[in-house]
């Protein structure tokens, strides 16, 4: 299952040479491919993946966490699952909770999903479940995350076009949940925390986690993310950290 470049008479096959879009590994029924060319290295490396499991999200069911899982744990050296669960009592604040029934909720809402998450890696007969998830619990007393969450912060505060853009990506989420209301300045900067929360695992979850290089998996890709690895922002993931896009099927484009 190693990806390849497209033109087999290439001799040059190093990561930054191979066309992304025709890149991906195909397993347990389910397809990843690197969203940028800069994603490629970590990607063909195969030493970590980071699926990203989102609350209040119900795509993320208990069989399909088990795909992913799956999937995860046979094409990569080591794997975790990163659970966003404080900072989604953040985005319920932007929608119109007071602050102790939105952390209350997503504390609900939390333990919920890893729940789901334990059964479906004791499925696969992963021996202590919990060490694998990646939450608030774990990654608040993570040096490399807490650093990169200040940094990321501090550029959010300090650089205009940077904030513009996070209130933008942030702007995209809070759309799906108030179709018809008007979303309000006051409501991004709540909601956005949640998006700075995510930032450091997007962009180095490889020293985050102690591993030679990561890729972070989700089932689609946002404008901002397609931005952020292409790197067009001021906050770039370093050269081991990629992205790839992780959903069902296979695209007839791209070579396993």
């Amino acid at each position: 299952m190693q990806p390849t470049a497209g033109d087999d008479r290439a001799q040059d096959r190093s990561p930054s040479v191979i066309d992304h879009t025709r890149t991906a590994i195909v397993a347990e029924g389910l397809a990843a491919r690197p969203i940028s060319r800069h994603c490629v290295g970590p990607f063909l490396a195969r030493s970590h993946a980071c699926l990203g499991i989102s609350p209040f999200n119900g795509y993320f069911t208990t069989e399909r966490i088990t795909e992913l899982a799956a999937w995860a744990l046979r094409t990569f050296s080591a794997v975790h699952l990163f659970v966003p669960d404080v900072p989604a009592a953040m985005t319920l604040q932007a929608l119109g909770y007071p602050p102790d029934r939105a952390a209350t909720k997503a504390r609900r809402q939390a333990g919920y999903l890893r729940n789901k998450i334990c059964r479906a890696l004791e499925t696969l007969r992963v021996a202590e479940p919990t060490t694998l998830i990646l939450d608030w619990a774990a990654l608040s007393g993570n040096p490399v995350y807490s650093g990169h969450l200040r940094a990321v912060s501090d550029l959010f505060d300090s650089d205009v076009d940077f904030q513009e853009t996070c209130l933008e990506a942030t702007r995209w989420v809070l759309e799906g949940r108030l179709k018809d209301s008007e979303i309000t300045r006051a409501q991004l900067r709540l909601a956005v925390d949640y998006l700075l929360a995510e930032l450091p695992l997007f962009i180095d979850t490889a020293t985050i986690v102690g591993q030679s290089a990561s890729v972070f998996c989700y089932h689609q890709a946002t404008p901002f993310l397609q931005r952020l690895y292409g790197r067009e922002l001021a906050v770039r993931p370093v050269d081991r950290q990629g992205f790839a896009v992780l959903a069902p099927g296979f695209d007839q484009g791209m070579t396993q």
